[in-house]
Formats: structure tokens, C-alpha cells, sequence
């Protein structure tokens, strides 16, 4: 009953399933349930937040994947990821818990599923590649499509250069309306930037995810209680 419970709905507690063999006659203890989901390989883990996805998105997804199953690890040591992310004051705190086993973190059921617009924070844009890191700056003012190119200006192109990108490099970008606007499409065009094609609502495909990740879960330990600290 245990696993067949834990197995329709990840998000159900110790309590919940204790209370539920009770009603069915058995008596047993948190510690109990604990020990034998262990053994079945299955722990309580934080749920992973993941973009709400409509069918356009799946599908916009699945193409993508379709288009790129042959590239190489070559080809993807040569693109340039980049994101803009807010780091929060009191950021790394609203988790919720679930059964399972280990790699199954992005299993819908195991997943909470987030929307883009949720104490203070800050705005950071940055970029990274196979080669290492480049520039993470702050976003002091309210970003607009002329300050994403000025953004790039100033900190994609040098950081191309300091991680010795190969010739035919590829960028990456979302498609937030900045960067698919008409003047930054221009602005790329006349770079001779090669662009990556993204599908919408897909952030955790893209690894700067990690980066930003561990960098909000280090900030948290240092605990900064006020803008100037963070």
C-alpha cells in the first residue's frame, strides 16, 4: 500500500500515509514508512520547479530535440549560454517534498510547475560555455531591449574572446520579447552572430540553470539580510 500510495501521488506525507494504514488497520510509524521506502530505493527529496507547459510548448520542445539528436559534443562546446536571473534576498525557501528514486527529479509528478512573474533582489544577466565562464554583471535598472544589446555589447563579444570560442560560435538567448525584438535581431544580424533557435518555456534545457542554481544556494547560506549584503 506504502509504494502503490507514494507511487500515484509523490507529494503525499508520512502522516498522510500513516493515518491511511490506520483507517485499513495496521499501525505503524513515520519512522517505519521512512525505512521501508529506503529500501525500495526511494527518499524524500525537494520537488524540482519546471516551466507549466501547454501542448504548443511540447511540441516546440520535441522539435527541438528532434532538429539537434545528431549534434556532438563538439557542437555544444561551442555555444554560448546565457540568461538574465533574479537572485532574492529570501530566495531559497519555498520548497515542497516528494517520494521517489534518484534521476527522476524532472518526472511530471515530481515536479512543481512555475510561472515566470511570482524582501528585494537583484537582477543579474550573465554567460557561459563549455570553455568556462564569462562576464556576470547587475542589472541596476529596469532592462529594455536597448539595454540588452548594450549588455551584449560590453560583456557577450569580450567574453567570446576571453574563452577563445571557436570560429562559428553560436549564442543563446530566450525568447523573452528584448531579445526577439525586431532592433536586437538587427543588432545580432549585423554581428555576424549565429543564433540558436529556442523553443518558448524552456529554461531548465538550457545548463546556465545549474550556474545560476548553485550560485542562489550559496548566497542563501551567507544569509545577506539587506540589498547591499545580497
Amino acid at each position: 500500500m506504502i509504494m502503490r500510495t507514494v507511487s500515484k501521488d509523490p507529494r503525499t506525507t508520512r502522516g498522510d500515509l500513516v493515518n491511511d494504514l490506520q483507517r485499513a488497520g495496521t499501525k505503524v510509524t513515520k519512522v517505519t514508512i521512512s525505512n521501508t521506502l529506503q529500501r525500495q530505493g526511494i527518499k524524500s527529496r525537494s520537488a524540482r520547479r519546471v516551466p507549466l507547459l501547454k501542448p504548443v510548448h511540447v511540441q516546440a520542445r520535441l522539435k527541438f530535440a528532434r532538429e539537434h539528436m545528431d549534434d556532438t559534443a563538439e557542437d555544444w562546446e561551442n555555444v554560448m549560454w546565457s540568461d538574465e536571473t533574479k537572485v532574492e534576498l529570501f530566495g531559497i525557501n519555498s520548497t515542497r517534498r516528494v517520494w521517489r528514486k534518484k534521476n527522476t527529479e524532472l518526472h511530471p509528478k515530481n515536479t512543481i510547475p512555475t510561472v515566470k512573474h511570482g524582501g528585494g533582489n537583484i537582477m543579474l544577466w550573465g554567460c557561459f560555455s563549455a570553455k568556462g565562464t564569462g562576464r556576470l554583471i547587475r542589472v541596476k535598472d529596469r532592462m529594455n531591449g536597448a539595454m540588452y544589446r548594450e549588455i551584449l555589447s560590453q560583456n557577450l563579444l569580450p567574453s567570446v574572446r576571453t574563452l577563445k570560442m571557436k570560429r562559428g560560435w553560436v549564442f543563446q538567448h530566450d525568447n523573452d520579447p528584448k531579445h526577439t525584438a525586431r532592433a536586437t535581431k538587427e543588432w545580432l544580424r549585423k554581428k555576424h552572430l549565429k543564433v540558436l533557435e529556442w523553443p518558448s518555456q524552456s529554461p531548465d534545457l538550457n545548463p546556465i540553470e545549474n550556474l545560476w542554481r548553485e550560485l542562489k544556494v550559496r548566497v542563501a547560506r551567507r544569509q545577506p539580510q539587506n540589498i547591499t549584503a545580497l
